[in-house]
C-alpha cells in the first residue's frame, strides 16, 4: 500500500497547514479578493492569490527563477525534514519527482515580452521546468517529470507517482503541483465566457464561471506507514470536446469506478467526496448526474473551489491535501457556500452538505476534470492502528 507520509501546501487560504485548516473549518479565505492587478483586460474578476512572502530561488539556478517555482519552494519547506529523511533511507536516486502545472513560468515570459521582467529565461515556461528545477534543488538522480493536463495536471501526478513505486523503480516520490496566477489563462477564460465576475459559487443557481487562484502542494509517497493511504486511483480521456465535458460524463464514471475498483471499495465505503466544481454551467451539472449514478445522494460531498479559487493543474494536489488534512486532523466536512447565492434546485441530487459535517467515515474520494474529457479521481483513507 502507498502512503502519504507528509504534505505541504499554501493556497488562498493560508501559507501554512495551520493556517489553511483553521480557513477550512470557518469558510473563509484571505486571499480570495477581487482582481485590483489588471489580470484581466477588459471587465471584472477576482482571484485567487498567495499571500505569503515566498522564498528566492537559490543564485545558482538563476534559470528556474519563476514565481511557480517559488510556491514550489515554499510549500517543501513544510516537508523538508521528511523529504531528508527519504533521501538518506533510500538514496537519491531512488526518489522521483512527478509535479502537475499548466502556467509553469508563463507569467515571467508574458512579462518579458511586455518589457518589465528582467531575469527572463527560456526555461522559465517549458512545462517540464518545475519538476527538473526541484530535482536539481534537492540534488535528486530518480525520475523526474511534468505532467500537463490541464486541470487534471497534478492528480495524475499523484497517480504517476504511485506507478513509479509499484513498479519498483522508485522507493519515494515527491509529487504533487503548483500553478500561478497568470494574464494568459485568465483572459483564456474570459474569452470562453467561463469566467466570473465575482468570488465562484459551486452548484448555486447563480453561477456564471470560475476563479482562478494560485497555490503549491507537494506530497510525499512511500511504501512506509503514513497517516494517510492512497487506496485508489482512476483516470480516462474521453476526448469528447476541446473544452467541454461528456454530456453524460463517460469519462468521469470510468475514472471513478477504475479507482474503486482498485480500492476495492463501494459506494457505501465512502465517506466524503471533494467534488471538482469549478461552478461553470457544465461542470456542475454532468459532475452532479455522475455522482447522483454512481452514489445517489447518500455520500456527503462539496467543492472548495470557492475557497482556494480554480488552481489549474495543482488542484488535484491541493484537493487531495485537503482530504489529507480532514482526515489527519478530524476536521468538519466543509459545506457549499450559498450564503450570498442558492443552490441549484435543477441539478441530479449529489449529497451536496449545506452545513459542515463532524461525522463521516475516513475515506474520501477527489475529483479532477479536465479540458479534453481528461479524468482523474484519488481515493484517500486514514490509515487504520
Amino acid at each position: 500500500m502507498i502512503s502519504l507520509t507528509a504534505v505541504g501546501m499554501l493556497n488562498a487560504m493560508g501559507n501554512t497547514l495551520d493556517e489553511i485548516a483553521a480557513s477550512l473549518v470557518a469558510g473563509k479565505a484571505p486571499g480570495m479578493v477581487p482582481d485590483k492587478d489588471n489580470w484581466l483586460q477588459q471587465g471584472e474578476c477576482w482571484i485567487g492569490r498567495v499571500t505569503a512572502e515566498l522564498p528566492a530561488v537559490p543564485e545558482h539556478l538563476p534559470q528556474h527563477n519563476s514565481r511557480n517555482n517559488r510556491l514550489l519552494l515554499a510549500a517543501l519547506a513544510q516537508i523538508q525534514p521528511q523529504v531528508d529523511e527519504a533521501c538518506a533511507r533510500y538514496g537519491r536516486d531512488r526518489v522521483a519527482v512527478v509535479l502537475g502545472t499548466s502556467t509553469s513560468g508563463l507569467d515571467e515570459a508574458d512579462r518579458q515580452v511586455s518589457g518589465s521582467h528582467a531575469t527572463y529565461h527560456y526555461g522559465q515556461q517549458e512545462l517540464g521546468d518545475p519538476s527538473r528545477f526541484l530535482s536539481e534543488y534537492l540534488q535528486l538522480f530518480g525520475p523526474a517529470l511534468t505532467i500537463s493536463t490541464a486541470c487534471s495536471s497534478s492528480a495524475r501526478a499523484v497517480i504517476t507517482g504511485q506507478r513509479l513505486i509499484e513498479s519498483g523503480m522508485v522507493d519515494a516520490a515527491i509529487v504533487g503541483g503548483a500553478d500561478t496566477l497568470s494574464r494568459m489563462p485568465i483572459n483564456g477564460f474570459n474569452s470562453l465566457e467561463s469566467l466570473s465576475d465575482r468570488r465562484c459559487q459551486p452548484f448555486s443557481a447563480e453561477r456564471n464561471g470560475i476563479t482562478i487562484g494560485e497555490a503549491a502542494a507537494l506530497i510525499v509517497l512511500s511504501r512506509e506507514k503514513g497517516p494517510v493511504q492512497l487506496l485508489g486511483v482512476g483516470e480516462s480521456s474521453d476526448a469528447w470536446h476541446m473544452s467541454a465535458p461528456h454530456p453524460e460524463g463517460l469519462g468521469a464514471i470510468r475514472a471513478i469506478e477504475m479507482a474503486m475498483q482498485q480500492a476495492g471499495l463501494t459506494a457505501a465505503d465512502i465517506g466524503y467526496i471533494n467534488m471538482h466544481g469549478t461552478a461553470t454551467r457544465l461542470n456542475d451539472e454532468i459532475e452532479a448526474k455522475v455522482i447522483h449514478q454512481l452514489f445517489g445522494e447518500s455520500v456527503p460531498g462539496s467543492s472548495t473551489k470557492h475557497l482556494t479559487g480554480h488552481t489549474l493543474g495543482a488542484a488535484g494536489a491541493c484537493e487531495a491535501a485537503l482530504c489529507y488534512l480532514m482526515l489527519t486532523r478530524g476536521l468538519p466536512l466543509p459545506a457549499q457556500d450559498f450564503s450570498d447565492s442558492t443552490q441549484d434546485p435543477q441539478l441530479a441530487p449529489c449529497g451536496l452538505l449545506t452545513k459542515p459535517r463532524v461525522d463521516y467515515k475516513p475515506v474520501m474520494l477527489s475529483n479532477s476534470f479536465a479540458f479534453g474529457g481528461n479524468n482523474a479521481a484519488l481515493i484517500l483513507g486514514a490509515t487504520c492502528d
